[in-house]
């Protein structure tokens, strides 16, 4: 016959509540030393077990994204963005644009911190509980190519639905020809006004049907994209990269 106290552990293992089985011995002594009532014993029970919950969905959440790692807010160098920019990107750290199916739009040369900030906004939606998918244009189009080829176009953009927030990484760098270009296309207009999409670009829109090739369906992709989006224009940032070459070049003089 079991005791008390294997009972209460082995019922908290069977219903899911591993963190609170860890909690119980270490818990209970704090109790019984402080003199916690035992609502107040429970209430540190429930609440360990909560953000362990929470750490562990996080940590989902991470792995599914894709996300480039260490690429956060911490460590994104904002003094190189101008005032508006900065106060632009402060609003969306709150992750409201996400209610209205807000776009993102990052336009900006090579190195001028395109990707890193749309990862840290990536970061910054999880830690809110957001789901968000991370990928390149090119092996996204392979992907949806591929689904298309074999009739599960709807299904493949269907998956990826449930990412609250996807985000685009390098659509200016792709030369697509058409079916790359249809497939891309469907997927904005999939997501259009239901879902969020972050799409960093070293072209201005004035450059896209070189992406889109036909100048109505460039048209109707800039609409889509820029309906409801908050353009991040880092066109005059400097190369970090650039920056770091000049700087070492500087040193060794």
């Amino acid at each position: 016959m079991l005791s008390p106290r294997e009972e209460l552990m082995q019922l908290l293992r069977t219903l899911n509540l591993g963190q609170m089985a860890a909690m119980v011995e270490s818990t209970a002594l704090r109790a019984a030393k402080e003199g916690l009532t035992h609502e107040a014993f429970l209430l540190e029970m429930v609440r360990g077990e909560q953000a362990a919950k929470h750490t562990r969905r996080i940590n989902r959440l991470i792995s599914q994204s894709d996300l480039p790692i260490g690429k956060t807010f911490s460590n994104l160098e904002m003094h190189r963005f101008d005032a508006v920019t900065k106060l632009r990107i402060d609003e969306l750290k709150s992750c409201t644009f996400l209610k209205e199916a807000v776009n993102i739009v990052a336009i900006g040369n090579p190195g001028a911190g395109k990707s890193h900030l749309a990862s840290a906004l990536g970061y910054a939606l999880i830690d809110a509980g957001h789901p968000v998918k991370f990928v390149t244009t090119s092996a996204l189009m392979q992907q949806l190519l591929a689904a298309k080829r074999d009739l599960r176009l709807p299904k493949e953009i269907a998956k990826l639905d449930r990412y609250e927030c996807l985000i685009l990484d390098d659509i200016g760098y792709v030369q697509h020809d058409r079916d790359e270009m249809e497939v891309l296309f469907t997927l904005l207009a999939e997501r259009y006004e239901r879902k969020s999409v972050v799409i960093t670009t070293n072209l201005v829109f004035s450059e896209w049907d070189r992406i889109f090739k036909d100048p109505m369906t460039t048209a109707a992709a800039i609409d889509r994209v820029v309906h409801h989006s908050v353009v991040l224009d880092l066109m005059k940032v400097e190369s970090y990269r650039a920056e770091t070459a000049k700087e070492k070049l500087k040193n060794q003089s």
